[in-house]
């Protein structure tokens, strides 16, 4: 009976998941096979083709979508890496109060609407009489990313020991030699984390980006937003794909090589 009873439990847990990568993952697959549909209807199949990937590269104005969304998430998260991590170095060095209220202050941005975010970084940028472009946009980037590293930094910095901080220092290293070779190393998961949140967060951001971005300039998401009123190309569902294939393969190999590497150490 018992046996029996688990039996179903397990059943209703893995029917409960299956249901949930369904929901999850149907809406992906449906674009991916879109993407290889010759016809532009979304109920009817015209046949196998890789023409919209061919438009896809053939498309200057898609392209430039493309590097602008590329170049300002790779620029605006690596930026915020390392105004991120000097503020967590900052914040963490401070007593309890400060470190708390800055801490706290930390997390209005991310709580925050982004709606609310957009309007008052364009109100600003108009303020200063900075004309609104591709520096808007990134600096934009930079202000909401910087939350992020902070929030991925910070536990790492209070599992550091200081103890092997002084003793570098006591051993005649310079404050900065002994950060890279005592401090950095420990929380290089941290800024790796911070780093990579901050990219996706970038790559993914369009209502900020659409109150702080000038006229001729466009990311993907701004430029998918203008084409929803006449219709998206499938060449969009083309670049859609290579851009999820290109996540879950470095998904992947983040994933796995770790522990090929773990199995080759316990091996030898």
């Amino acid at each position: 009976m018992k046996r029996k009873t688990g039996l179903i439990k397990r059943f209703i847990q893995d029917f409960y998941l299956v249901i949930i990568l369904v929901f999850l993952y149907a809406p992906i697959a449906t674009m991916m096979v879109l993407s290889f549909n010759s016809s532009k209807s979304r109920t009817q199949w015209g046949g196998f083709t890789l023409r919209w990937y061919q438009d896809l590269f053939a498309s200057s104005t898609i392209m430039t979508a493309l590097y602008n969304t590329l170049l300002i998430a790779f620029l605006s998260s690596l930026i915020a890496a390392v105004i991120g991590t000097a503020a967590a170095i900052a914040i963490n060095s401070m007593n309890r109060g400060p470190r708390s209220l800055l801490m706290g202050i930390t997390n209005i941005p991310m709580l925050n609407a982004d709606i609310v975010t957009g309007i008052s970084l364009m109100l600003a940028f108009i303020a200063f009489r900075i004309s609104l472009g591709f520096q808007t946009i990134l600096i934009s980037h930079i202000t909401f990313n910087i939350p992020y590293v902070i929030l991925s930094v910070m536990p790492k910095l209070k599992q550091t020991d200081k103890s092997t901080y002084e003793a570098a220092m006591d051993l005649g290293a310079t404050p900065v030699y002994a950060f890279f070779k005592v401090i950095f190393p420990d929380i290089l998961p941290g800024v790796l984390s911070g780093f990579l949140l901050a990219f996706t967060m970038s790559l993914d951001d369009f209502i900020i980006t659409h109150f702080t971005k000038g006229a001729g300039i466009n990311t993907l998401s701004t430029l998918i937003y203008s084409e929803v009123r006449r219709g998206i190309r499938p060449s969009m569902y083309a670049l859609s794909t290579i851009i999820f294939i290109a996540v879950l393969v470095l998904l992947l190999l983040t994933n796995f090589a770790p522990k090929r590497k773990y199995n080759r150490r316990t091996t030898t």
